[in-house]
């Protein structure tokens, strides 16, 4: 949606809800039934239901708001100095370290029979990964910059190569900039941010982080020595950019509370900072960076529903900020800058699918706006940049995306085309704004990502790179199907499915489904190598592209935040349901997986209906909505008020949050078995957010089904930082899912026999 805004409890794809007004179908067909015996006779669930779990203390709080009392029994698993413990994880108060401890050891014991499974999905998912793989080079200058791995490497290689001249391609021998693996060496987790050389090719910045907790240091080293020759701040979001003089850098600071607050301009050797912007509404984070054509440094303060911006000259170091056009609420722009003139992508005048305007560079106010592309209702501008004689928009209508191209000499534009039935575009303007050559990717979830450039004059495409797989994939063995599930009032939900081309699709195949469903994010139809372990094993994978993202136009998002959030939860079901009426799956053999919002949607769901689903994972999941949103020094929560309500000051928004909330909605009534995952330094959905789910979740179930926690004791809101520690993450998920579907056992016992 904002893609200047702290980006929500993203993660990749979190959630529970319990209506009166949605009634639970509680008969099963034979074949329902059949299926849910199949996971409840599983052997290695059988022997799990032997092994006894912890039991979290219950030290009951009462809470009382707006003259509602609400008791937490697990109130106490949040560490009173929590801000301390997300950047001294070693200071966690020592009881619930120990709760945290046996809840890990209680999940390896659980899961200790599929060992060797897990090993070999991790080594499956791993040998899909071309291990030495490099990025298309972007041109800058003298130069092409990319990105690489080396074989076994966990973390990235930033490096360069000079510019021939005569052919205009990369020649000679490349100029490493920053080694990942080396700057991981003396750390059990580590993450860059924004990775940026300086205008004048001398210099490389870069954001580290070392503990999951999203505060970064901005190091700054020299190209030609490799000595880091200044680091400006651990305090940082990440989020910098260099001023035209390569001598000047604008970067965002994080306060306390983990909010991205101010921006400071320093000079790359580490001088004093001067403070440039500060914002002071909590509900409002700042971000940085250039223009198209690099004249400008654009600070942008954004929340979920409006956003203003401030540009300073990047030609002048001294440069004071200049406002664009004041915040308005529910009013949001973007700013791309081309032919002495600014276009902005936004929602002004009723553009509930936004539309694009232009004005001069000298006086670019609200007032002298101009439409270029107006607005089309269905029709949702999903992003625009600029080029000396180009411009190039996203859109998307009926849930597919395409890219429009648009000569600013001629006013003519075209589409370029795609015709699967479902895919995901992405476009990229490089560092070069006089081009005609444009950079795009195009993926589907059977379709390996391809890499094109792509000439807007002669149209013509070159491929300048295909994914690579190196244990093999034939796109021919999988089919990709689009559905529309009918909603619970009327609308249509697209659902993309993938599945085996030889998998039987009579209700008999257990399915895997996927969604998100918050912040107007909207899940592409992308190739992703870890679900083909599922999908070779029989399972049906699919993305419910439900309300509260912008498959569907923008409406699509209002239509699923605030007083009309269960809507997401509902679509989500009803997907389910359809899958299981169209004979992808049946009730009962489904498993529902979404991680941070996602997983407050599969949270939502399994309490909305329960028998449903096989089995859950809810990775990091956004589960305690009632209280995080209660709690005002929490990093996002004045920012989210207008996703979710203030239930501190709204009586309304209270009872709608406490409606649906997965922590305050658990009941006496059958659960699937369930697996919580966490990050004990995550800013965004706080480890006690998990752990006071399960705790409540296992204590309340009236079946003796599986509720699991795995905390990452060492990561945040991504989970570990290496790019082959994170797939021992989903070997783990796709382990249990395998597990509560019956399909773990024969191979389980075949690996053992091996």
């Amino acid at each position: 949606m904002n893609s200047n805004t702290f980006a929500g409890r993203f993660g990749v794809g979190l959630v529970v809800l319990a209506l009166a007004a949605c009634s639970q179908e509680t008969s099963m067909t034979t074949e329902t039934t059949a299926a849910s015996q199949t996971a409840a006779n599983s052997a290695l669930i059988l022997r799990a239901q032997g092994i006894e779990p912890p039991r979290a203390e219950q030290r009951p709080v009462e809470i009382e708001q707006l003259g509602i009392v609400r008791v937490d029994e697990y109130q106490w698993l949040k560490d009173e100095n929590w801000q301390q413990v997300m950047r001294e994880p070693e200071t966690l108060d020592a009881d619930i370290r120990a709760h945290l401890e046996a809840e890990n050891a209680y999940l390896d014991t659980v899961m200790a029979p599929t060992k060797d499974l897990q090993e070999r999905i991790f080594q499956e998912i791993r040998g899909r990964i071309k291990e030495d793989d490099s990025s298309v080079p972007e041109r800058d200058g003298n130069f092409e910059y990319f990105t690489r791995y080396r074989e076994g490497g966990q973390y990235p290689i930033y490096a360069r190569r000079a510019i021939d001249p005569e052919t205009g391609e990369g020649a000679g021998e490349e100029e490493i900039l920053v080694d990942g693996d080396a700057e991981a060496a003396d750390f059990d987790y580590l993450d860059f941010s924004t990775m940026d050389h300086s205008p004048d090719h001398r210099y490389v910045a870069y954001g580290v982080d070392v503990r999951g907790s999203e505060y970064y240091e901005i190091r700054i080293k020299e190209i030609a020595t490799g000595a880091i020759v200044a680091t400006l701040t651990d305090e940082s979001s990440g989020d910098f950019t260099w001023a035209n003089d390569s001598e000047t850098l604008y970067w965002v600071w994080r306060d306390e509370n983990g909010r991205s607050k101010r921006v400071y301009r320093q000079s790359r050797d580490g001088g004093a900072s001067e403070l440039v912007y500060e914002e002071p509404d909590d509900g409002f984070f700042v971000s940085v960076g250039l223009s198209d054509a690099h004249n400008y440094v654009v600070i942008s303060a954004g929340g979920h529903t409006s956003n203003e911006i401030r540009i300073l000259d990047a030609n002048d170091p001294a440069a004071e900020p200049r406002l664009i056009a004041a915040r308005e609420d529910g009013v949001e722009y973007y700013l791309t800058e081309a032919r002495d003139r600014f276009y902005f992508r936004t929602n002004a005048d009723g553009a509930v699918d936004f539309k694009i305007v232009s004005a001069p560079l000298d006086d670019p106010g609200r007032e002298n706006w101009e439409d270029v592309v107006p607005h089309r209702p269905g029709v949702l501008v999903l992003d625009c940049i600029g080029f000396a004689g180009w411009q190039v928009r996203m859109e998307r209508e009926n849930a597919l995306p395409r890219i429009v191209v648009h000569n600013y000499e001629s006013s003519e534009e075209y589409d370029i085309a795609f015709d699967e039935e479902a895919y995901s575009l992405g476009i990229s303007a490089g560092y070069e704004f006089e081009t005609d050559t444009l950079r795009f990717s195009y993926e589907s979830p059977s379709t390996p990502e391809e890499t094109y450039d792509f000439n807007m004059a002669s149209r013509e495409r070159v491929l300048r790179k295909r994914q690579e797989v190196p244990s093999g994939h034939d796109p021919e063995d999988y089919v990709v199907r689009r559905i529309m599930a009918p909603g619970h009032d009327g609308v249509s939900i697209p659902v993309t499915i993938l599945y085996r081309r030889d998998t039987p699709i009579d209700g008999t195949a257990p399915l895997i489904l996927y969604g998100y469903g918050s912040y107007g994010i909207t899940i592409p139809a992308a190739f992703r190598v870890t679900p083909l372990s599922l999908v070779d094993r029989g399972m049906v994978y699919a993305v419910a592209h439900i309300r509260g993202g912008m498959a569907n136009g923008y409406q699509w998002y209002l239509d699923g935040k605030l007083d009309q959030k269960t809507n997401t939860f509902r679509d989500f079901v009803s997907a389910g349901e359809a899958l299981a009426s169209e004979g992808y799956t049946s009730r009962g053999n489904i498993v529902a997986y979404g991680g941070s919002a996602g997983g407050l949607l599969v949270g939502a769901a399994i309490n909305l209906a329960p028998d449903l689903f096989a089995g859950a994972i809810a990775a990091v999941p956004f589960v305690d909505v009632l209280n995080t949103m209660s709690d005002a020094e929490l990093p996002l929560t004045p920012p989210e008020w207008p996703e979710w309500g203030n239930p501190l000051e709204n009586e309304t928004d209270y009872r709608t949050i406490e409606a649906y909330s997965p922590y305050d909605q658990i009941e006496a009534m059958d659960y699937p078995h369930v697996l919580a995952t966490g990050g004990l330094t995550d800013p965004r959905v706080t480890y006690w957010e998990p752990t006071k789910f399960v705790a409540r979740l296992r204590e309340t179930r009236t079946d003796d089904g599986l509720t699991l926690l795995k905390m990452n004791m060492g990561a945040g809101h991504g989970g570990a930082s290496g790019r082959f520690d994170s797939l021992r993450e989903t070997a783990l998920n796709w382990a249990f899912a395998l597990m509560v579907v019956g399909l773990a056992d024969r191979e389980v016992e075949a690996i053992a026999a091996e």
